[in-house]
């Protein structure tokens, strides 16, 4: 996922990029260098918060694979779980921000915590269509086997809502236009700013798998999954090369423009959405 983040970007701005290895080459690297703490840093925290971070996103992608793979496990009410895990990630950087007592961290982790209230309730709401249009269903797995004989991206009302979700992902990914957290240009790294060595790795490789999880996710309960034999993994390569052709097109917004943008312009988008699913459509 990272390798084609980075081609793809590439040849965006006329570059070749790097081999596919090099992704593996830069976290080891970083892995290996040391560990600088702020002499003022809550110190328990600091060091949990990567840790959580990664470890959500892990269980999430335990989860999405057994109900791709064995749509017929999971149980009621996963996909709930699903996305409260998916927002553990974005808490873990607020509290590793907020823990590392750095102005420049604390502006970041404030920006976070207002990118999470813009995004998480269109994202709510577009997750609500597919579960309308499956009849009720709260199984991640009975979602991926209701769309066998034609996928739920098929009809208008999920359209809607699988457009507003892609946005919403991009913002939970925390990239441009809604990299506002951590924007370099403006606050150096924002919430990451005192992150080094390993513990910058973690920061990294939960983002990286972000990037994996997040899209299937998507593609699972919009776009009938990936399948049991792997067939539809070119889904997933299409939803993450859109992820990162939006993100290398785009101006960054500021944090006022995002809480519009969501607010003012998603949110009603995708209660058009739920109300066409209502009405069969």
């Amino acid at each position: 996922a990272s390798w084609i983040d980075r081609k793809v970007t590439a040849r965006v701005q006329w570059r070749v990029g790097p081999p596919w290895y090099q992704p593996f080459i830069d976290l080891v690297k970083l892995s290996l260098k040391e560990i600088i703490v702020p002499r003022d840093a809550s110190l328990a925290l600091f060091f949990i918060a990567p840790f959580l971070g990664l470890s959500s996103v892990i269980l999430v992608s335990t989860m999405l694979w057994n109900a791709n793979l064995n749509p017929s496990a999971g149980f009621v009410g996963d996909i709930i779980v699903i996305l409260y895990l998916l927002s553990i990630p974005a808490i873990s950087t607020i509290l590793g921000a907020s823990a590392s007592r750095n102005p420049l961290a604390s502006v970041g982790a404030s920006r976070e915590i207002k990118l999470v209230l813009a995004y998480e309730l269109p994202l709510i709401l577009s997750i609500l269509v597919p579960i309308i249009k499956a009849g009720g269903l709260l199984r991640l797995g009975e979602i991926v086997l209701s769309q066998r004989d034609s996928a739920f991206l098929t009809s208008p009302s999920c359209i809607i809502a699988g457009l507003v979700a892609l946005l919403c992902i991009q913002a939970k990914l925390g990239l441009i236009p809604f990299d506002i957290s951590e924007a370099e240009t403006e606050i150096m790294a924002g919430s990451i700013i005192e992150y080094s060595g390993m513990l910058l790795a973690l920061q990294r490789l939960t983002k990286i798998r972000m990037m994996v999880a997040a899209p299937i996710f998507l593609i699972s309960i919009f776009w009938a999954g990936i399948g049991s034999n792997l067939s539809g993994i070119w889904k997933y390569i299409v939803v993450l090369v859109f992820i990162i052709l939006i993100r290398n097109t785009n101006p960054r917004l500021r944090i006022d423009q995002i809480m519009r943008f969501f607010w003012g312009r998603m949110a009603p988008l995708v209660i058009i959405g739920i109300i066409l699913a209502l009405l069969g459509i």
